[in-house]
């Protein structure tokens, strides 16, 4: 069997027996920088294979799907993996999502690059980001603090056929960066993290500078007690709970009453005004610096996904208009059964305020508040409302006179985004970011800084 993805796609296609094939080959190569106290650890590049298919048997009762996943698929392992989803199918009833597959328009379902190798990262896409790593090691030991973290690159090509003619390729580079700044003693702790396509775009001295800095601001320790506060939620908290309130957000769910997008007495909220602040929250899979697939790649069917929309078109989407919510995730079935038009998700996630100051700007203009950092281990309380608790990161500092004057004790929160859209008086200026908690799952955002005047500080967290 060949090695190149593109014909492991039409010989999949080729051996298929069933009334309709997807097969969708990804093909994945990461490089990695780690290190500690200073010094690099370690370093690697993987490479790696994953073959999908998807068979569709139509059958007197409607339309059954079968989808098998491998990695590293030998010559000899191809025939029964197709065989393997054929045979699922068969097993399985009918499928509720059954819908035609996609057809192939004329001359927009075939990329130009489909028979192209895939594109691969290496060690390379570090060739001007370690030196300068290097030189901030420096400035840390000079300075007085030791760095950590982690710098990881991945490229994943994925290559899309189909029975009904798609022959599609997207090719999408992922990079993130995250350093911890400690003090010798232990005693003090700082975090910043980047979101990048290639590495060109981050500058390890500003990162280090800016860690210099919140280690100066937590010299000083302030216990607050539990309480609502006037808080700065940086861009990458803001992403941390939008990407939840998204992933809450299908059409489905909420026109069957189960989610905080559902309409009191039947429906959904589509149509009301979420917050009055002129917040639109979009995706777009052509955002520059935040591009993504721009069709449907879908492994697994569920009430936002459809094996059976895959290769279907995605455009820019509005979730939130100027503060009025617009759209709910829906697959071509779920919009149906809704009525709601089809708006499949997209892996990129984009808010903007109208704002256009820094977050430090934003500190200077604060009378007495809390400036967070990050946020971690979110997790949802109530559906119905979207009440989500998690805990502060890392770093939360008291804000007087527009002053940062110490660093207080951690607190647990609970706070639901949506509500926090209703209570926000003010976003920042819109920039890319890195969400901590969701980084491993969704890390293509861009988002402002948020002022909330009473965020939730529920409890004070010990040992953080």
């Amino acid at each position: 069997m060949s090695t190149k993805p593109h014909e492991i796609v039409e010989r999949a296609l080729e051996l298929s027996r069933a009334d309709g094939c997807v097969v969708i080959a990804n093909e994945s190569s990461t490089a990695n920088l780690r290190w500690a106290g200073n010094a690099l650890t370690t370093n690697g590049v993987t490479r790696g294979r994953t073959l999908t298919v998807v068979a569709t048997v139509d059958g007197a009762q409607g339309t059954a799907s079968g989808v098998v996943s491998r990695s590293a698929v030998t010559a000899e392992e191809l025939e029964p993996l197709v065989r393997a989803a054929e045979a699922a199918a068969r097993d399985a009833g009918p499928a509720e999502d059954a819908q035609p597959l996609v057809e192939r328009e004329l001359g927009s379902a075939v990329s130009a690059d489909f028979t192209d190798s895939p594109a691969e990262t290496s060690s390379e896409v570090f060739a001007a980001f370690a030196p300068a790593l290097g030189e901030s090691f420096a400035r840390a030991r000079a300075g007085g603090r030791e760095l950590y973290g982690f710098a990881h690159h991945e490229m994943v090509s994925s290559y899309l056929g189909t029975s009904t003619g798609l022959r599609l390729r997207h090719d999408q580079p992922t990079g993130t960066l995250e350093i911890n700044a400690k003090s010798p003693d232990r005693a003090r702790s700082a975090w910043s993290g980047r979101a990048t396509r290639d590495f060109t775009d981050v500058d390890p001295a500003a990162l280090d500078a800016e860690l210099a800095q919140r280690l100066g601001w937590a010299k000083r320790k302030v216990e607050l007690p539990a309480g609502r506060y006037e808080t700065l939620l940086p861009p990458s908290a803001v992403a941390d709970l939008l990407i939840y309130q998204m992933w809450s957000s299908s059409g489905r769910d909420a026109a069957e009453g189960r989610t905080v997008f559902s309409k009191p007495g039947g429906g959904t909220r589509i149509g009301e005004k979420l917050s009055e602040l002129p917040l639109t929250l979009r995706s777009d899979p052509r955002e520059p610096g935040l591009e993504a697939a721009p069709f449907v790649i879908a492994h697994s069917s569920g009430d936002d996904a459809s094996v059976f929309d895959n290769g279907l078109p995605l455009s820019a989407t509005d979730w939130v208009r100027e503060g009025v919510l617009n759209r709910l995730i829906t697959t071509r079935h779920t919009a149906a059964l809704t009525g709601l038009p089809p708006a499949p998700a997209v892996d990129n996630l984009i808010l903007d305020g109208g704002g256009s100051r820094s977050l430090e700007e934003m500190a200077a203009a604060t009378e007495r508040g809390l400036l967070l950092t990050c946020l971690w281990y979110i997790r949802e309380v109530d559906p119905a409302t979207l009440l989500l608790t998690g805990l502060t990161r890392d770093g939360v500092y008291l804000v007087e006179g527009g002053e940062v004057v110490g660093e207080v004790n951690n607190f647990r929160f609970n706070e639901s985004p949506v509500d926090l859209l209703s209570r926000a008086t003010e976003a920042g200026r819109t920039e890319r970011t890195l969400p901590r908690e969701w980084s491993d799952y969704f890390n293509r955002a861009a988002m402002p800084a948020l002022r909330v005047p009473d965020f939730n500080m529920s409890s004070v967290s010990k040992g953080v």
